[in-house]
């Protein structure tokens, strides 16, 4: 095999998206024929739930440059974050980084104006869903859901995120929302910005036009670390 890269994940947030990422990058790793080292750390969802709920970025990226520099201290050369709601301070942790970081928001925004999508609603944790993807969907209009709606998905995604398995129950409801949404506020696609929503929904189940967040950004670290030209 041909030398790759060390990739350093921030995982446990949740750990079943930590675990979704592994294997996938595993599995690259695998087809491509290209060596790629992973390390791991375990950060925790409550902690940043608390962060994200409280709007603070300071204390946000302290805690995750913690993670950053101990994934460079085992040897990483490159850092990502598996989840949508701590890149509520992914500015702040690119400008302090040591490591590249790769930023989940980037190939979403390529995706979407590839797509030609113009309106769309949010799946993810509240803190996601009413930021409007922290102002980083580029030119696309987030339309919100009801208040009664980002209560069930917020508190379906936390629980996804702590269990890290879903029912069908759970996807039967998420997808009569987003047909709601499609058909009510005139959205294009829902982005599924929760990694864990992995847990409930794939290619083969889903009914609505979506925009996976996890996939885009899987999709560009592997490009980015196992391409033949990285």
């Amino acid at each position: 095999m041909k030398k790759g890269r060390c990739l350093g994940l921030v995982g446990g947030l949740g750990v079943g998206a930590t675990v979704y990422y592994y294997r996938r990058l595993a599995r690259a790793h695998e087809e491509r024929s290209r060596t790629l080292d992973i390390v791991i750390a375990h950060a925790e969802v409550s902690r940043v739930f608390g962060y994200a709920g409280a709007g603070d970025r300071d204390g946000l990226t302290e805690y995750l440059m913690g993670f950053i520099l101990l994934l460079q201290a085992a040897g990483a050369e490159f850092a990502a974050i598996p989840a949508v709601t701590p890149h509520l301070c992914i500015r702040e942790l690119v400008a302090a980084s040591p490591l590249p970081l790769f930023n989940i928001f980037d190939p979403l925004v390529d995706e979407l104006a590839a797509r030609g999508v113009r309106r769309a609603a949010v799946f993810g944790s509240r803190f996601v869903i009413e930021s409007s993807l922290y102002g980083m969907a580029g030119d696309v209009e987030i339309i919100p859901p009801s208040s009664d709606e980002v209560n069930f998905i917020h508190n379906t995604y936390a629980e996804l995120a702590e269990k890290g398995v879903g029912t069908e129950e759970q996807r039967r409801d998420l997808t009569a929302i987003a047909q709601t949404l499609r058909e009510r506020d005139g959205v294009d696609a829902i982005i599924m910005a929760g990694t864990d929503l992995t847990v409930l929904f794939n290619e083969a189940n889903t009914t609505f036009p979506y925009v996976d967040c996890a996939a885009l950004h899987l999709r560009r670290i592997v490009d980015g670390l196992l391409g033949e030209e990285s």
